[in-house]
């Protein structure tokens, strides 16, 4: 039987950022890549955000409300 660690919230983002930053000092070749796709997450994010401010989803444009038929 595999032994289970239950992590939850702050910890878990904590042992999450420790994780990474030694990652990125044990190997600094991955560096640029995480360097590229934290640029990459910030434009899609901005992008996102902006089409969501100026062009919101409406009711309307939802054809099916309860796709899984609940009531």
């Amino acid at each position: 039987m595999p032994v289970r660690i239950r992590i939850r919230g702050t910890t878990g983002l904590l042992i999450a950022a420790v994780l990474i930053v030694a990652v990125l000092i044990g190997f600094p070749a991955y560096r640029p890549f995480f360097v590229i796709s934290i640029g990459i997450g910030i434009v899609v994010a901005g992008l996102l955000y902006l089409r969501n401010r100026y062009r919101p989803i409406r009711d309307e444009d939802v054809e099916n409300k309860r796709p899984l038929g609940l009531d």
